[in-house]
């Protein structure tokens, strides 16, 4: 089975969706103008779609103030130092910045919403085509 999307009930999918478009080169696939405002991003592979939207039949869980091991959306990333830099100044917090033995640097942050999303330099790629 392939994985097509992960869909996550979040305060502001709207403005959400902006800024993972603006700041982490994601593209709307599908958008709703209308509540509950559901919005699909792929991202720069086409092959994984994520769905924002904001369903007040169930509550929007408190990511803010959730340890980031809980859940968080990862993306490979060529320097996660400059992504770091850059993401700051959009509005983004840092959470945890580490260096493994393998080579690795994984980088943990927070969206301006406070969802947490992770940058990964693997030292040695965990799937094909992801340097």
């Amino acid at each position: 089975m392939k994985i097509e999307h992960f869909a996550f009930n979040v305060e502001d999918p709207v403005g959400m969706s902006r800024w993972y478009v603006t700041h982490l080169g994601m593209s709307v696939v599908r958008l709703d103008k209308n509540p509950p405002y559901t919005t699909f991003l792929a991202d720069s592979s086409g092959q994984v779609m994520i769905e924002f939207y904001n369903n007040p039949a169930d509550a929007v869980p408190d990511y803010r103030n959730m340890d980031p091991l809980i859940v968080h959306l990862a993306f490979v990333s060529e320097d996660p130092s400059v992504d770091k830099k850059r993401l700051l100044e959009a509005g983004a917090k840092l959470a945890d910045e580490i260096h493994l033995d393998d080579g690795s640097h994984l980088l943990m942050m927070r969206d301006p919403w406070g969802f947490p999303i992770q940058f990964c330099k693997r030292g040695v790629p965990m799937l094909p085509n992801e340097d």
